[in-house]
């Protein structure tokens, strides 16, 4: 399976076959600034033990009968510049840091962007919107700080911890036996530590997650929280979700707090002034010596202290970059399309075909079952049925949203699976009635699919799905911001927005997924209209249960659980299929089921001349039909 429907070309490739390689694969790609670091690191670190170096040097040149205060003038100078450049490589280190964390934030937040959009519907259909947002944002943050300042005073301490040990021993071979063994022991204890830590951070990292989703839900559902007067019972889920990350981040905070390095190095200074003073005493090392030797031990203190909190910042951005990565690696069902077939002459021709197709969502039980008709170009066709029959089911497998769990669905002769994604779809429209509008202006929602518009086509396109003139009535005309998914807009606006973002497109295959449920009468009659002239020379999908729209079509099918029971034009199915006589029984007026033309028609229809039958149902489905 492959990871993704579409997949953006980059300069560079991610290593995701762990969160450590996919992190550092980033961080390589800048590496002048990880240079920047490592040599700010050990600019600081060495600038720091040139320091009591000095001052032992400045205390034996004092600590004489006749003082030699020359030697203490240079030592004084020594450590001014030393700690000048110190401050230097310290800032390129820090600045280096954080270049580095903002750009891995960017470089990962757009990997995961460009990979959530590329999976299939399958994918997201398994996915809390919450949890993913909080991937997509809290979880990169970690991801940035575990750069800066985590890595940063990883690195930084590292080189604290190298340095005493090189100029321990030219005080005399004997000290290097302290730092040593406190290293053995620090690196001992703060491997124990980590392992302990991985897991608690996964869990914060996971239960943040669920608190985000519970949050998102309940922002989402606002609506239907007041609606039901259950904002107190929704509080009280929230503060479960919420004691659940306090309970994870109290059990991180535990771990933390029982930190041995601390006592380890206690343990290292007064061991390391034991073994001066008593060399000292022997006479092996004078004075200067065992104050610069002192020195050096204080300064395994920074990485003692800093590790509790560098190495717990690593351990969640590692947490953080397993959840991103197991996002971006989840399996899709859906391909961009091995044969990446562009259309007859770059133009799709409209030609629908249905092989014997069976389709479910995920392990459930199938929607569609051996569902089997052709749709010749320019076709209309109306699909009727009741709620759950399976209507929406077959236009998702035919932009591919979807994959027929058997069976193949064509598009002009060719398997849906061989055309290329971006090419398909870029030549089918869906209006469903559940529209979705960006929080953009209206001219930007309009030209969705054709960025490139002119102000003329996108009001061109607006006058025919009857737009026009309610876009004009408001403030800003055509530069008014809806709100999101078009709150700000009624029902049969937001409808008749879509049917202008359809018409701009110019789709070989057009499909109204109960497009005018929201629309009054008079307005449904102006933009049948506009339908009308749309569907001329396209392929048409109408999915409704108004009489009015159903009888212009050119073949109706009727679909009952899954499979279809009878194909034919209105007037045929009234007399021959029960089925379809209930459906408009029990949900259109009496009136509507008359023979007379909707006063929206024109005495002859644009595809007339198309009156051959041009849906063919194998015979089994013929026969379920007329036993029907």
């Amino acid at each position: 399976m492959a990871i993704a429907e579409f997949s953006v070309e980059r300069n560079w490739h991610s290593d995701r076959r762990s969160p450590l390689r996919w992190v550092f694969s980033h961080v390589i790609r800048h590496w002048p600034f990880l240079i920047g670091i490592v040599i700010g690191a050990l600019g600081n670190a060495g600038g720091a033990s040139l320091m009591p170096i000095y001052i032992g040097q400045a205390f034996n040149a004092i600590n004489k009968s006749a003082p030699d205060f020359s030697v203490l003038a240079t030592s004084a100078f020594l450590i001014v510049i030393s700690q000048i450049f110190r401050g230097i490589l310290q800032l390129g280190r820090n600045f280096s840091a954080e270049i580095i964390g903002q750009r891995l934030e960017r470089d990962l937040r757009d990997e995961l962007y460009a990979s959530l959009i590329g999976k299939s519907m399958t994918f997201h259909d398994r996915q809390q919107a919450g949890d993913v947002m909080a991937r997509a944002t809290n979880d990169v943050r970690e991801i940035n700080m575990m750069m800066n300042p985590g890595v940063n005073i990883v690195m930084g301490s590292a080189a604290f911890l190298i340095f005493p040990l090189i100029f321990a021993p030219q005080l005399h071979p004997q000290l290097i036996i302290v730092p040593l063994v406190y290293l053995f022991a620090y690196f001992a204890s703060v491997w124990w530590y980590i392992r302990r830590l991985l897991p608690v951070t996964r869990d914060v990292r996971r239960a943040f997650g669920v608190m985000n989703t519970t949050l998102a839900e309940s922002i989402e559902g606002v609506e239907t929280v007041k609606g039901a007067a259950q904002e107190e019972r929704e509080l009280g889920r929230f503060d479960k979700t919420l004691q659940g990350w306090r309970d994870a981040s109290v059990k991180q905070g535990y771990i933390e707090s029982v930190y041995i390095p601390m006592l380890l190095l206690g343990v290292t200074i007064a061991a390391g002034l034991l073994h001066a003073a008593t060399l000292y005493t022997a006479g092996a090392i004078n004075i200067g010596s065992v104050i610069a030797y002192m020195g050096l031990l204080m300064m395994f203190g920074f990485p003692t202290f800093s590790a509790q909190f560098s190495y717990s910042q690593v351990s969640s951005g590692l947490a953080s970059a397993r959840r991103m990565l197991d996002l971006i690696n989840a399996e899709t069902k859906l391909d961009d399309g091995a044969g990446r077939v562009s259309g007859f002459n770059g133009q799709m021709l409209g030609k629908v075909t249905f092989e014997h197709v069976t389709f479910g969502y995920g392990d459930g039980k199938p929607q569609l079952n051996d569902v089997s008709f052709e749709v010749k170009p320019g076709q209309t066709v109306a699909i009727v049925g009741q709620t759950g029959s399976g209507k929406s089911s077959i236009i998702k497998l035919i932009n591919r949203i979807y994959d027929a769990n058997s069976g193949a669905v064509r598009v002009d002769d060719l398997d849906v699976r061989e055309w290329n994604l971006a090419n398909l779809r870029k030549q089918i429209s869906i209006i469903e009635q559940d529209i979705f509008l960006f929080s953009r202006t209206i001219a930007e929602n309009i030209a969705f699919g054709a960025p490139g518009a002119t102000q003329p086509q996108i009001e061109e396109a607006a006058r025919a799905a009857q737009a026009h003139e309610f876009i004009l009535s408001f403030k800003d005309s055509y530069q008014t911001v809806v709100g999101e998914r078009g709150v700000t807009l009624s029902g049969g606006q937001r409808q008749r927005i879509a049917l202008a973002r359809a018409f701009l497109t110019n789709p070989r295959i057009l499909v109204l997924d109960d497009s005018t449920s929201a629309i009054d009468s008079a307005t449904e009659d102006l933009i049948q209209r506009a339908i009308f002239r749309a569907a001329e020379g396209r392929t048409t999908f109408i999915i409704t249960h108004r009489l009015s729209q159903i009888r212009w079509a050119d073949v109706i099918i009727v679909i009952r659980r899954g499979a279809i029971t009878a194909i034919g034009k209105h007037e045929e199915l009234v007399k021959t299929s029960p089925i379809y006589r209930a459906i408009f029984d029990r949900g259109e007026s009496p009136t509507e089921t008359q023979d007379e033309q909707p006063d929206c028609l024109d005495a002859k229809r644009p595809w007339d001349g198309h009156e051959n039958t041009v849906i063919s149902v194998p015979a089994e489905q013929h026969k379920v039909s007329s036993q029907s």
